[in-house]
């Protein structure tokens, strides 16, 4: 039987990478990647450096094109659930073409697998078509949550009160109910400055050299946060950040 991990790589500090995530790694005789273009080439240089570190000699690595998609649709589900449908498609075909009986295959995942990620839904997909058989085991890795909050030295939650995760689509449609502390992610439209008067912890490209901080009352820091990620998304051509939202205690 195949077996393939999806293993989360932490949020961009090499050192993010676990015990149980190296070990993964060590024992992997095919690695798959999927490449972003050119604009992300830093995203897959990562992973190449944590195979390099840790893999055997007798590894192997294969590489697919990641399909476009259109990240401004109308229909924003019916748009993700076809590009996971052809991305599935090219992965099927890395498998089925270079993962031999007997081997083991990794995806080397940004952050958490299971943490807006879509690479065990795509796995799932490629299963349920059984034209392609394997088994999969997810190793869990640090997410951009977890060490957004370790930068900024705070807690996600208060005594207990819950927290949400959501989007910033999500956002711009009111802030949820019943939280006062909302972690944002996937936030092109700047939906927190809809509300200056919670306060903002942001990072992006967390845990790597290029990482940007900024915390604050939104009225305060927002234009700053708003210029720096423009020009950050101008320099690399791609951005990855993440916010979280809090509102202050009534008096």
């Amino acid at each position: 039987m195949r077996k393939i991990y999806v293993v989360g790589i932490g949020a961009g500090d090499p050192d993010h990478l676990t015990l149980q995530a190296a070990k993964a790694i060590g024992r992997t005789d095919v690695f798959f990647l999927l490449d972003k273009g050119e604009a992300k080439a830093s995203l897959v240089e990562l992973r190449e450096r944590l195979i390099k570190g840790y893999s055997q000699p007798r590894k192997r690595i294969v590489e697919g094109r990641d399909p476009d998609r259109d990240r401004t649709p109308a229909d924003y589900t019916g748009t993700v659930a076809d590009w996971r449908h052809r991305r599935s498609l090219v992965l099927e075909d890395l498998i089925a073409a270079h993962l031999k009986d007997g081997e083991t295959g990794s995806i080397l995942v940004w952050g958490d697998p299971s943490l807006f990620d879509s690479t065990i839904a795509i796995l799932e997909e490629i299963l349920e078509r059984g034209e392609t058989v394997f088994e999969f085991e997810v190793i869990p890795g640090i997410s951009s949550v977890s060490a957004l909050a370790a930068k900024h030295r705070i807690g996600l939650n208060r005594v207990g009160q819950p927290f949400q995760v959501t989007t910033g689509r999500r956002l711009a449609e009111g802030w949820p109910e019943g939280v006062d502390d909302v972690v944002v992610m996937l936030d092109a439209q700047h939906a927190f400055t809809g509300h200056p008067e919670a306060d903002i912890y942001w990072g992006a490209y967390v845990g790597t050299s290029d990482e940007l901080l900024a915390s604050g009352r939104v009225g305060d820091v927002a234009d700053e946060i708003v210029e720096r990620r423009t020009a950050a998304r101008e320099e690399h051509g791609w951005i990855m950040d993440t916010y979280l939202l809090r509102r202050r205690p009534t008096r």
